[in-house]
């Protein structure tokens, strides 16, 4: 019996269909299959680069009475601008639980990876940000920060924002990108007073030292942190960990070998009473931010199920 051949889609494809997709419930309701034990998500698997500095993750997974499993591979090499090449690389492959056949091939160059991790934390913000006094600051400058403003009218009316990063040119493209936006951006000239001006706090870079520190966190704030998905990154000091009133981790399981609550662990910051999993916020919302004066955190090292439900959307969705 002859099997059909894969649909296979470009960039643009992938981009096109993406215009038409809600994605916010899809994402929520991936991570509540895996905190409802629905979702099988091995271990991530992991490549370091050294010269150039890069790496390459494969995710991987099937979330239960769905008719895909995904392979993903992400790439992420930060020397790439420097030869006219975005950072993000990678595709998504879907095959049929029940066959094993190849269904499809996404080629999105890492695009849906850079999407469904903006996705996720705008998640985060929908449940576990102060609802008053809301100024958004952002550290660092690159793709993911970008998309972070692109998807925050999703859940934030919030036209305040504070940028940071390391160098000015980049800064200043940042905000040149966003040039004829509703939003007010202001360059903040450090990381503290960007921290002092924010109540609301995204983390964004590849960084393997801390960036943002305990003492520069007032009461009130929620810090989302995106860029610490490896066990060697880490862009919040430990002690944040430590002094928040509630951790929450896209993965608990994948949050015991990477990212800031892995840090975290290993300096003995993180009480087990304040750690909760996001399906698990989305399932009952109580158990996120109850007031204003809470510190919440948000640790996302990105899982499999994000891209099985962004991927298996896409396909659902195609139009040829």
């Amino acid at each position: 019996m002859n099997t059909k051949a894969p649909l296979v889609l470009s960039l643009s494809e992938v981009t096109n269909t993406l215009k038409n997709l809600n994605l916010i419930p899809l994402i929520e309701e991936g991570f509540v299959s895996l905190s409802s034990n629905k979702a099988i998500v091995p271990p991530v698997g992991e490549l370091l680069f050294e010269n150039p500095r890069g790496e390459s993750h494969i995710k991987y997974g099937y979330i239960i009475n769905q008719p895909y499993y995904v392979i993903k591979v992400a790439s992420g090499f930060y020397e790439n601008p420097k030869i006219g090449l975005k950072s993000s690389q990678g595709l998504m492959l879907a095959f049929s639980q029940k066959t094993g056949v190849l269904k499809a091939i996404l080629l999105d160059e890492g695009h849906l990876t850079d999407i469904r991790t903006a996705i996720a934390s705008m998640i985060t913000l929908k449940y576990l940000a102060p609802k008053h006094n809301i100024r958004i600051g952002i550290i660092g400058t690159g793709i993911q920060a970008e998309l972070q403003l692109k998807y925050l009218h999703t859940v934030s009316n919030c036209k305040e924002i504070f940028v940071w990063g390391r160098t000015a040119e980049k800064v200043k493209a940042f905000k040149d990108i966003f040039k004829d936006s509703n939003y007010n951006i202001t360059i903040a000239p450090s990381i503290p007073e960007l921290a002092h001006n924010c109540n609301i706090i995204i983390t964004t870079t590849p960084s393997t030292t801390p960036l943002l520190f305990s003492s520069q966190i007032k009461k009130g704030t929620h810090i989302t942190a995106i860029g610490s998905d490896t066990s060697e990154k880490m862009e919040l000091d430990t002690d944040i960990i430590k002094k928040a009133d509630i951790v929450i981790s896209d993965s608990i399981e994948q949050s015991k070998t990477r990212g800031e609550i892995y840090k975290a662990r290993q300096n003995n910051c993180l009480s087990k009473d304040t750690l909760r999993e996001l399906g698990n916020i989305i399932k009952d919302p109580t158990l996120g931010r109850q007031n204003d004066n809470q510190i919440t955190v948000a640790d996302l090292t990105g899982v499999a199920v994000q891209d099985i439900m962004i991927a298996t959307a896409i396909i659902n969705n195609y139009k040829i």
